[in-house]
């Protein structure tokens, strides 16, 4: 991917300077307030920018890559919930599905959503409900084989209610996990977004018996006020 050049530092008066302060506006919440303060000074969404990635959870797959090492160079990825692309940029480039890395294996990239999502190159993109009976052969068919790694940022949407909200993004968890039995090659891994707040944990027993290694991971692009969190799963059983 074609990255833009980034500018030179500046002394740290100089960057607080910078913070954009957002007034309040008649017919604007307070939260819808609160969110545009926050996205617009959030050093993740610059650098998102800046980069050409089409999110700021991109940091967050590539964070956790770089701590556990699973899109490598000729892996075939699976991205469930995939818009709007933050993620399947980074594998792309990371397991060389464009062939940009010279002498290396070329990857698969694999993306699913229930909406429809602008093309990538590198990536090929489905519009999926990946609950729906028959979704597991249909992502088969559509690599040609098993997978390598099957991954998941996928939230639903906020109730408001910070218990359902968790419940409603365990299912989902869950949901993936089960598929990602059906798709994974042996040795893979699987990766999924969970909220702290104490159903993870039948998730987490699952895991482990079909996982060597199961570990719960806050990646430094995951907010701190955010109970977010990842599970990382290595070493499928098959």
């Amino acid at each position: 991917m074609a990255r833009k050049g980034g500018t030179k530092g500046s002394s740290g008066r100089g960057q607080r300077d910078l913070r954009v302060k957002v007034k309040s506006a008649r017919g604007r919440k307070l939260s819808s307030t609160l969110w545009l303060d926050r996205q617009l000074n959030d050093p993740y969404v610059k650098r998102a920018r800046a980069e050409g990635y089409r999110g700021r959870a991109a940091f967050k797959i590539l964070e956790l890559d770089d701590k556990f090492g699973f899109l490598k160079p000729g892996a075939r990825v699976v991205d469930l919930g995939c818009a709007p692309g933050g993620w399947l940029q980074v594998a792309v480039e990371r397991v060389n599905a464009l062939g940009a890395q010279p002498g290396k294996p070329v990857g698969r990239v694999l993306g699913v959503d229930l909406q429809e999502v602008e093309p990538l190159a590198g990536a090929e993109v489905h519009q999926l409900d990946f609950m729906r009976d028959g979704a597991d052969d249909e992502v088969k068919a559509w690599l040609g084989g098993k997978a390598d790694v099957v991954m998941s940022d996928m939230a639903a949407s906020s109730s408001g209610h910070k218990q359902t909200d968790h419940l409603r993004i365990i299912a989902l968890g869950e949901a993936a996990a089960w598929l990602a039995f059906d798709v994974l090659e042996e040795g893979g891994t699987f990766i999924a977004k969970v909220l702290a707040g104490g159903a993870e944990g039948d998730l987490q027993k699952l895991l482990k018996q079909k996982f060597t290694k199961v570990i719960n991971v806050k990646p430094p692009a995951s907010r701190s006020s955010s109970s977010e969190k990842f599970v990382v799963a290595t070493g499928f059983r098959g």
